[in-house]
């Protein structure tokens, strides 16, 4: 018993790790949600919990990257255990910059809210906030159960956001060139539509560092 005690902890450890990282993805998808709800129905209130919310998971990044460090010193761990916490840190910098891009779409929020946003911008940004939000969700899924499926599908979902973006880009030009006075507001719809993009893509880069930590190869 005494020879098995150390693995225990051992494992132990790493279980916690592994559930500490889920939580982390489970307070951006969140933050995430908040920031596409008040954008598309404004509350000063949420804004404020999603900005709060980017900074703890901010700080959440930084107590993962002591909780790794600290395994590493202290177990020394090898093969498979050590592509998993290698992978956590990747991970934990992913979650870190999707909440912050979460509260930059609370924040422009702010100067949308009073404006009637003509509809088929708003629809392509609504879809591409709809496949996104099943992006995160299926980042966090596949890197925790170690799905191989899950994170391969990611890069399909990807693509479908960004041929949103190019549609979104084309519609918002053409609203601008419609509508000279709304030039103003439609520039923070490209915003909004840009982070959607950019929150995809670390989605789809979390989906690859499973594929690596299982595989041993890229992608």
């Amino acid at each position: 018993m005494e020879k098995k005690y150390p693995r225990i902890v051992f494992r132990k450890r790493m279980e916690k790790l592994r559930d500490y990282v889920e939580d982390m993805g489970k307070d951006t998808l969140k933050a995430y949600r908040n920031a596409i709800k008040t954008f598309l129905d404004y509350d000063e209130e949420l804004v404020k919990e999603v900005i709060k919310s980017s900074e703890n998971i901010q700080r959440m990044n930084y107590r993962l990257e002591h909780k790794t460090m600290s395994i590493i010193a202290a177990e020394q761990p090898v093969a498979s255990d050590l592509r998993f916490i290698e992978a956590a840190l990747k991970v934990g910098s992913h979650y870190q910059r999707m909440g912050g891009l979460a509260a930059n779409i609370a924040e422009v929020a702010r100067h949308v809210k009073d404006e009637k946003i003509p509809e088929r911008p708003l629809n392509d940004i609504t879809h591409m906030a709809d496949i996104v939000e099943s992006m995160i969700s299926k980042s966090i899924s596949a890197f925790i159960n170690q799905d191989m499926g899950i994170a391969r599908g990611l890069h399909r979902d990807d693509d479908k956001v960004d041929d949103l973006f190019d549609t979104a880009l084309k519609d918002i030009t053409k609203s601008m060139f419609d509508e000279k006075d709304a030039i103003y507001y439609m520039i923070y719809l490209l915003f909004v539509a840009r982070f959607l993009e950019r929150i995809a893509d670390r989605s789809e880069s979390i989906g690859d560092r499973t594929i690596f930590m299982i595989t041993c190869e890229k992608p």
